[in-house]
């Protein structure tokens, strides 16, 4: 069962933002996010916001997606134009789902060309697509750099079969690195998403998964813990007893043992669940989105966010379209943050970085713990002295634990 959207304010039909959604905007770069929200199966565990073919139902189609899609890029842009925004061209772009390579190629094309047109891209900008390692084909990938496709990031999730399973997953592990080898030869950075803690993966299963991704010199590495989310299939079989439950401690230890695979493989963190092999492979679009720039979000359930106002979008494709046709905005509701909420986030999101956050962007209460926190081994010492707070390892076994003590009530 896909998640519920938050309720928040009534959206505006015709998509306009509030001035102070203006202020500082000159300041913060400026990407787009592309929901794609089709899957060929539903994996066990996901929640996202995503339809197979058999839940779509009437009024929705994948071959009209993009042509939605592209309403709504011209809508944005109208928008942007009418309230006063700078012009901005875009540092990233970055197509999600769902599988985004479900949809042909040069569909995807089609809507970075309009993007562009409208908003244009920033010299060297990061525009990525995710796949699932079967659904691209060298000619695909071919057509997506030659569009301006820069990176794209396989889901391979495991290199074990029996994990595989657990999760739904429906590729081949041997799928994997002839998608990694087509994306190379079509110029494009590759990233793998990773995920750990599967009922049933033991600690060899995970060091074999690792070990399986860094003999394909990926560019990028995710690695997720598994949540296990209400409503899913995994949930359910959970509840029922047919697998069992997921276990911190055996989280912990799957976390070490990557990390320590990781940099012994030449990769480095740069935010808790992330390494990349040079400052220049981290992922830019989730860097955008910890650091709180600003970014617009297509497509059904995508949310936005411009200086403090964050809106999203119904969730169905049929609503989606439906609003677009008749030149309504497909918002749903929105929210603006206040002081306090903007700085509860930007402690979540940029204490989970290496470059660490700023002591000056902490309360004064704030700043009163960092002395505790690095007592107890969670932050890096030397980093605080120069007025950084920066995760130690430990640390990041214990983010949530080092940001409640960042944010004393």
């Amino acid at each position: 069962m896909p998640s519920t959207l938050p309720l928040g304010l009534p959206a505006p039909e015709d998509g306009s933002l509030p001035p102070a959604a203006l202020e500082g905007a000159g300041t913060r770069n400026f990407g787009l996010y592309v929901h794609i929200p089709f899957c060929a199966v539903r994996c066990g565990y996901c929640d996202f916001n995503t339809y197979t073919a058999t839940e779509l139902g009437g009024g929705a189609s994948q071959d009209a997606y993009a042509g939605s899609v592209l309403s709504e890029l011209a809508l944005g842009a109208g928008v942007l134009t009418a309230s006063g925004f700078p012009a901005r061209a875009l540092s990233t772009v970055f197509f999600g789902g769902g599988t985004p390579t479900l949809l042909p190629a040069t569909d995807l094309a089609s809507i970075l060309r309009t993007a562009t047109a409208l908003w244009g891209l920033t010299p060297g900008a990061e525009v990525t697509t995710e796949a699932n390692p079967d659904s691209v084909t060298p000619e695909s990938l071919r057509v997506l750099r030659d569009a301006g496709f820069t990176r794209v990031s396989f889901g391979m999730q495991s290199a074990v079969p029996h994990v595989l399973a657990v999760l739904d997953r429906t590729h081949s592990p041997a799928r994997v690195p002839q998608a990694v080898k087509w994306a190379r030869e079509a110029g494009l950075k590759v990233s793998l998403d990773l995920i750990y803690g599967t009922p049933g993966e033991s600690l060899e299963d995970w060091r074999t998964s690792v070990e399986t991704a860094l003999s394909y010199e990926p560019d990028h590495i995710s690695a997720y813990a598994l949540i296990i989310e209400e409503g899913t299939r995994l949930a359910s079989r959970i509840r029922r007893g047919q697998v069992p439950p997921i276990d911190d401690d055996d989280h912990a230890d799957k976390y070490a043992l990557a990390d320590q695979l990781l940099s012994d493989g030449g990769l480095q963190w740069y935010e808790v669940s992330n390494w990349a092999r040079t400052p220049s492979d981290q992922c830019r679009h989730n860097l955008a989105y910890w650091r709180g720039d600003d970014w617009w979000g297509a497509g059904p359930g995508a949310h936005s966010h411009l200086g403090g106002t964050r809106w999203w979008n119904v969730k169905h494709p049929r609503a989606y379209a439906q609003a677009l046709e008749t030149g309504r905005s497909p918002a749903a509701g929105r929210e603006i943050l206040s002081d306090t909420d903007r700085h509860v986030e930007d402690v979540m999101l940029r204490a989970r970085l290496s470059e660490g956050l700023p002591t000056d962007r902490l309360t004064p209460e704030g700043r009163k713990a960092v002395a505790g926190l690095i007592a107890d081994g969670l932050v890096e010492p030397a980093a605080a002295f120069a007025g950084e707070v920066v995760l130690s390892f430990r640390g990041r076994l214990l983010a949530d634990a080092v940001v409640r003590r960042l944010l004393p009530d």
